[in-house]
């Protein structure tokens, strides 16, 4: 199973367990400045060295002595479910990728077919009824991680839970899980435990949404969004991270954590 999606700097100074749709470029920009004192020039997620990643070859058995010997810092990044997943639709379902196609080929069609999902047109740009489409997608979201069909999970919309329980169970150890929405807090906390080749000044770093402007704009607060079925479908779905990770359930509209993540609950519970 090794450490999949875990991404480590050059100089190892440390680790980072990426879950997607919480700021993962941002981060891994920051971690990439830190080393070469630039940034990388394009989406982070499409670099190929000077960072190591799992997803390379190479940098395998270099990340998997440091895991499991826990020689460098290890941290990861969460963020409220209801907006995650919100975020998920706009980016992943009604925008256009940055290679100019449709996300995963065929499956907008696919879900316009089989859920009556609208995207706002060929573009993303047309008018349509984003509470409408939003609540069938999570009707498809549900399926998938329920029953795996019409499609296995995909990684946008699965559960951080899962995500962040794979780096425990291979033999992992969080120092740090901190909230998208208290970012500079919380990526300072691991500046903070770590001595970086190049300082990084939070307050002038760029925020790399690469996700940003791929779909269209949400035209509602959150909480509209979400009606007791879809409550009940997010709590199916999400339910170890309003739990472990902290964030209000009851109100939608309420983006910030409403306590505080225990790490050994963390570790105790997703360690299985």
């Amino acid at each position: 199973m090794g450490f999949p999606g875990t991404w480590m700097t050059e100089s190892e100074s440390v680790v980072y367990r990426v879950v997607p749709k919480c700021a993962c470029s941002t981060i891994g920009q920051i971690m990439f400045y830190s080393d070469h004192g630039q940034f990388f020039d394009g989406d982070i997620h499409d670099s190929k060295d000077r960072m190591h990643k799992w997803a390379q070859d190479y940098s395998q058995p270099i990340i998997e002595k440091n895991i499991q010997q826990h020689n460098s810092y290890a941290f990861t990044c969460v963020r409220n479910p209801y907006s995650r997943v919100l975020s998920s639709f706009f980016d992943k379902i009604c925008g256009i990728q940055r290679n100019g196609r449709r996300y995963r080929g065929n499956l907008v069609p696919k879900l316009t077919q089989k859920y009556g999902i609208e995207v706002g047109g060929h573009d993303g740009k047309q008018e349509f009824d984003q509470i409408a489409s939003f609540r069938r997608f999570l009707l498809f979201v549900r399926d998938t991680i329920r029953f795996r069909r019409p499609m296995d999970p995909d990684i946008h919309w699965s559960a951080m839970s899962g995500h962040i329980s794979t780096f425990i169970v291979n033999g992992g150890k969080y120092d740090n899980i901190f909230f998208t929405e208290k970012f500079n807090e919380g990526m300072q906390s691991v500046l903070d435990n770590i001595d970086t080749t190049h300082a990084v000044d939070l307050a002038n770093i760029p925020r790399f949404n690469e996700s940003e402007g791929h779909g269209p704009k949400r035209a509602h607060p959150i909480e509209d969004y979400f009606d007791d079925l879809s409550k009940h479908l997010v709590w199916e779905i999400y339910k170890k991270d309003f739990q472990l990770f902290k964030y209000d359930f009851e109100n939608p509209g309420n983006k910030l954590p409403i306590g505080e993540i225990d790490l050994d609950e963390v570790h105790a519970k997703l360690g299985d």
